[in-house]
């Protein structure tokens, strides 16, 4: 945003120029101002986003069988006769040899994929100064100029989700029994005369049955969060009023930090620099708006140079948004060597203490 500094002399003019222009009431000769306003507070909050379902595994315990015997009757007791004696015939029986059961299978779980989308940073609207009208009639290029109320949009992101489609099955198979048999003989007639006792006959046989059938046992898996921070307007600023500054702090003043060559980074000292020039400007004009102004010397490529002094600018601007400054009355802009304060363009034969007059961060007061 482009700077304005304030005399009764530009506030007259401006005022003819531009009659809708809110300017400060009563001002006095000689006197500067700036234009303060109350920043919008935001807060940060934290959402539980869910990106995995929980869902259950199932494990398979297969059947267990014990063998055991059984004595079976192979031949009945029967009687023999001294005349006739006793006629048999042989007849099957059948039994289960092994008991039927089932097996199972499981059909594990299916998952699909979806995003949601979050709103991170709400829409926004800033005060900016227009560009001086074509027919302004004043020589200073800071006169007929308009304020436009910008807005800027909100700002989202999207979290990837994963989905269940369906949970885990099981499925189960018969298995048959095994069946079997055995012989035995029966008496087909019995002796008619004297009868013989004659014992019953006796047999072991062995079988599987099913001690306990397949089952199965399941495991619950939690559900997966992902936490998302998002930025939410927590009071809406606007404009107030103007406040009668130094006019110092209106014109660029120098901030003689000793920057490391080609960083961006702040020392310790550059640090205490800040605290000590800066943040004590900032507290005594609450609602104003500072710019922070990097500038290099022209060796080296004038895109290199360009984002050198936006870092260095930018660094500064995040240190002071540390220290409990709003970001809304803050500006950092960089250079390059756009705006050499000598002679020592590219090409310029210039000594070291030339180039080093060039090689500044700056800051003043500007209307918010």
């Amino acid at each position: 945003m482009k700077k304005l500094i304030l005399s009764i002399a530009a506030i007259s003019s401006a005022f003819v120029a531009n009659a809708q222009q809110d300017l400060p009431t009563n001002p006095e000769p000689g006197k500067c101002y700036v234009r303060c306003t109350t920043p919008d507070i935001y807060e940060n909050q934290t959402v539980q986003i869910e990106i995995a379902p929980s869902y259950k595994t199932l494990k398979v315990i297969p059947a267990t069988y014990k063998t055991v015997t059984e004595k079976v009757l192979i031949k009945e007791a029967s009687k023999k006769l001294t005349v006739i004696p006793a006629t048999y015939k042989t007849e099957t029986v059948s039994y289960i040899k092994k008991s039927g059961g089932n097996t199972l299978s499981i059909q594990p779980a299916k998952f699909g994929s979806d995003s949601k989308t979050i709103e991170v940073k709400p829409a926004y609207a800033l005060w900016e100064l227009g560009a001086p009208a074509p027919d302004c009639a004043s020589s200073n290029p800071n006169d007929c100029r308009y304020w436009c109320y910008k807005g800027y949009p909100a700002q989202f992101t999207t979290v990837n989700q994963q989905t269940l489609v369906s949970d885990a099955t099981t499925s189960s198979s018969p298995i048959a029994s095994k069946n079997s048999s055995y012989k035995k003989r029966v008496i087909a007639t019995p002796a008619r005369v004297e009868e013989v006792e004659i014992p019953a006959e006796y047999a072991t046989i062995t079988k599987t049955v099913l001690d306990k059938d397949a089952y199965t046992t399941e495991t619950v898996v939690a559900a997966k969060y992902k936490t998302v921070t998002k930025e939410v307007l927590k009071q809406k600023g606007g404009l107030t009023t103007w406040k009668e500054v130094d006019c110092k702090l209106v014109e660029y003043s120098a901030l003689p930090i000793n920057w490391n060559t080609g960083s961006a980074t702040l020392t310790a000292e550059a640090k205490r620099l800040i605290d000590s020039r800066l943040l004590p400007v900032l507290a005594n004009t609450p609602g104003a708006k500072m710019e922070i102004a990097s500038h290099t010397d022209s060796r080296g490529g004038a895109a290199s140079n360009q984002a050198l002094s936006d870092r260095r600018a930018q660094s500064v601007v995040n240190y002071l948004i540390s220290k409990g400054i709003n970001n809304s009355r803050l500006v950092a802009n960089g250079y390059g060597e756009r705006r050499l304060k000598n002679r020592c363009a590219d090409g310029v034969s210039c000594t070291e203490r030339e180039h080093a007059a060039n090689r500044r961060t700056e800051f003043r007061l500007i209307n918010n």
